[in-house]
């Protein structure tokens, strides 16, 4: 895969060359069984579970705050397109900052302030004021997952680094299992708003985990904050084809799943289902699904390539939005789980492919895929909650089909460029 050339860094150096930064000695690096490895894993997974479960706390719960608040699923998806929306927004601005503070640093603070206002959350008087709250939170939860990226990238060894992002990325899908039978559960017990609470306590048992656990940083390095130099780095990155695939594939990917996630609580507990809360609530445990193929991402790529594993994710989340076509209630549960195996593992291998091809700026290379997951995120739910409003179930799986189109057309494109370029290549041998 060709690379993002080399060009001027985000910040200036404090001790060392930039190079210390980006390319560490091999030595230096983690590796599976090593010395740290397994404490760094844990504390990732952690935090995954941390970021998942709060940003989309209230996701199980829209058709309790749509009765509550009286008002529509478009306008109770608000609670979660705010947060991703205010997060895609953020985590630029926080990757930066995590240059200059370092990747552990900015983590922790971005969590313990995400946590707070989890705690928070329960007592919004009124929609607005928790979509104002719901948005602090996702912005807070923005200095997480670029930071993650850069860390893993520059303190785990190449060759394992599709398996360890792997590993934070299923974290993020357990806490989006969890978050979301913890919510429905409770709240068909004691309401929305002690479910809200429930999730803050297990998030701040995920950061006291994660701060305990994550091992100090060996490769990274201080540097002065630079407006110009960061815009110098954006600007290279969006200057690279591979990299803007990578977006929008990340992108497209999140819309499929946040459109149908965000909408299917209101199907199931609607005719011809008509599922109680807890009920709808443990459907998510097929998020476990999503654990599993985002961890066993970089076999995939081993097995089949890059595009290859994408063209799989593509497929499986394909057939998963066609099943849930149907009124009966094992293949609509077969259908989520093929779209979330399929979401997972092409969010893993897209992800990866990111830190691996960025040399330099790799925080600000994960920061802008996350923008484009994010905003992909918050677009589906919204998008979706009007589909559905409009249309019913189809319009919203007609949505997602749309998303899945681009992706297919973007990676076909990524191979007949790469045919191109190896022609070239060798015709001028």
């Amino acid at each position: 895969m060709p690379s993002v050339s080399t060009e001027a860094p985000v910040t200036a150096g404090a001790s060392a060359a930039p190079s210390a930064v980006s390319s560490p000695a091999p030595g230096e690096q983690l590796t599976p069984g090593g010395p740290g490895y397994r404490r760094m894993s844990l504390a990732l997974f952690a935090a995954g579970i941390a970021t998942f479960a709060l940003l989309y706390s209230t996701q199980a719960l829209l058709p309790a705050i749509s009765a509550d608040f009286g008002v529509t699923a478009g306008q109770a998806s608000w609670t979660v397109s705010a947060a991703t929306g205010a997060l895609a927004l953020f985590v630029l601005p926080l990757s930066a900052l995590s240059e200059r503070f370092g990747r552990r640093t900015l983590m922790t603070a971005s969590l313990a302030v995400a946590v707070v206002v989890g705690l928070l959350v329960p007592f919004a008087p009124n929609l607005e004021w928790l979509v104002a709250l719901r948005a602090v939170q996702g912005a807070a939860l923005a200095g997480l997952p670029a930071s993650a990226m850069a860390f893993l990238a520059e303190e785990v060894r190449p060759k394992a680094l599709v398996a360890a992002i792997g590993l934070f990325v299923a974290g993020n899908s357990i806490g989006g299992m969890s978050g979301r039978i913890l919510t429905g559960w409770v709240a068909q017990a004691w309401g929305w708003r002690a479910a809200l609470a429930a999730v803050g306590l297990l998030a701040l048992a995920c950061a006291v985990t994660f701060r305990v656990m994550l091992p100090r940083a060996r490769n990274f390095t201080s540097r002065t904050l630079s407006p110009r130099a960061l815009a110098r780095t954006v600007r290279g990155h969006l200057s690279d084809p591979l990299l803007l695939r990578l977006y929008a594939i990340g992108g497209l990917f999140m819309t499929v799943f946040g459109a149908v996630y965000t909408v299917i609580g209101y199907r199931l507990v609607a005719a011809p289902f008509h599922l109680p809360q807890g009920v709808v609530g443990s459907v998510f445990v097929v998020y476990l699904v999503g654990t599993v193929s985002s961890a066993a991402a970089g076999r995939l790529v081993a097995r089949l390539g890059r595009r290859g594993a994408l063209y799989l994710a593509v497929g499986t989340t394909t057939a998963g939005l066609l099943l849930t076509l149907s009124d009966a209630l094992a293949a609509v549960l077969l259908g989520l789980v093929l779209i979330t195996a399929g979401f997972f593992a092409g969010h893993a291998v897209a992800s990866s492919s990111v830190s691996r091809t960025a040399r330099t700026g790799r925080a600000q290379a994960s920061a802008l895929y996350q923008s484009s997951y994010y905003l992909g995120s918050s677009a589906g739910g919204t998008l979706g909650a009007i589909a559905f409003h409009a249309g019913g179930w189809s319009a919203t799986v007609s949505l997602g089909l749309l998303a899945v189109l681009g992706v297919v057309s973007l990676t076909l494109y990524g191979s007949r460029r790469a045919r191109v370029e190896r022609r070239a290549t060798a015709a001028a041998r």
